[in-house]
């Protein structure tokens, strides 16, 4: 069994990247408790010569926990594409999966049409030379890069018309890793609801809100990249994660449950899975972003719900491997 996940840059990567060796870590000894030898092989550009190594090592499965290629989101889904054309089975979502959810403007396109509320949004080419009024606050995304990548408090920006909007977006973009895109900014709450794969199909794990103590007025409440991975920043140590609710919050949380597994069906997600939502002040859901593989790092908000629901690192591991259906290939 391989396990294969990025390989970093010499110096070491940026803080997102270095995340991936703790998952890789914990993955690692989860299959060596369940009985595996596992062996570790990273992804770069030089796919000639992983494929080569795949077929010395001819796993029986691969882990995939590929985030990125040499720090470009947007190749997460080549692992897997090339895994598929050598025939070798691989744990998670499927090589297209992976590419629409993390083409977040693909992803809109796909749950507008299939009636799933999500933001609306704009391209950079939508905003470029429009002068349409534009009234409300947008936040500035990446369309590809994961992990909060480049979300910083000035990234929600209030503009005059789409031309202003436009020229935003082009003063961030080099931040975002490229092509990116503004979002409709939700003012509200902000929930994560992570599925499992089960032999009864996924399994909704205890839903996750995000708080944010203590943020002065004026401050936006959102999950940035300090938020996620610098220690030393206020907000890291201001949003915090919390599994606590009131009964009266039950037909929400059910709502952000049914959203989820449509969700799962719409995108073809398997193994695992996180629906990112914001709440407004109706108390209506938006969905925000699909994250096929969500990071399996042992302090991850996925590992954290899991364990809500009594479901320990171990047990994690081996659904994700029993829903590959490596059990069953033949080759």
């Amino acid at each position: 069994m391989v396990v294969l996940y990025d390989r970093l840059p010499e110096e070491g990567g940026s803080l997102d990247q270095q995340d991936v060796l703790m998952q890789a870590e914990a993955v690692e000894q989860a299959l060596v408790d369940l009985g595996h030898e596992p062996t570790r092989l990273t992804v770069s550009m030089d796919l000639r010569s992983l494929a080569e190594d795949l077929r010395r090592e001819d796993p029986a499965l691969v882990i995939n926990l590929v985030e990125s290629v040499e720090g470009h989101g947007r190749l997460i889904h080549v692992a897997p594409a090339l895994l598929d054309v050598l025939d070798i089975p691989y744990t998670g979502s499927p090589a297209d999966a992976l590419y629409v959810t993390s083409n977040k403007l693909l992803t809109k396109r796909l749950l507008a049409g299939a009636g799933i509320p999500t933001p609306e949004s704009l391209s950079m080419e939508a905003a470029k030379g429009r002068d349409t009024p534009l009234d409300e606050a947008y936040i500035i995304k990446s369309v590809w890069e994961h992990a909060s990548v480049g979300i910083e408090d000035d990234s929600v920006v209030s503009v005059r018309d789409a031309h202003h909007l436009h020229l935003k977006m082009m003063d961030r973009r080099r931040k975002l890793g490229g092509a990116c895109f503004a979002e409709r900014y939700i003012e509200g709450r902000e929930f994560n609801q992570s599925l499992l794969a089960s032999d009864e199909g996924p399994m909704v794990l205890p839903p996750a809100e995000i708080l944010f103590d203590d943020y002065p007025v004026g401050k936006r409440r959102i999950v940035g990249y300090d938020a996620k991975w610098e220690q030393a920043s206020f907000e890291y140590h201001h949003t915090r994660r919390t599994f606590e609710f009131t009964e009266g919050e039950d037909p929400l949380l059910l709502r952000l449950a049914h959203i989820a597994r449509s969700c799962w069906s719409l995108f073809g997600l398997k193994g695992y899975g996180r629906v990112d939502f914001r709440v407004d002040e109706e108390n209506r859901p938006w969905v925000l972003e699909i994250n096929a593989n969500p990071c399996l790092s042992p302090d991850a908000g996925f590992v954290a719900a899991a364990h809500q629901a009594g479901v320990e690192f171990r047990e994690i591991v081996e659904r994700i491997i029993n829903d590959s259906g490596a059990c069953r290939h033949t080759r």
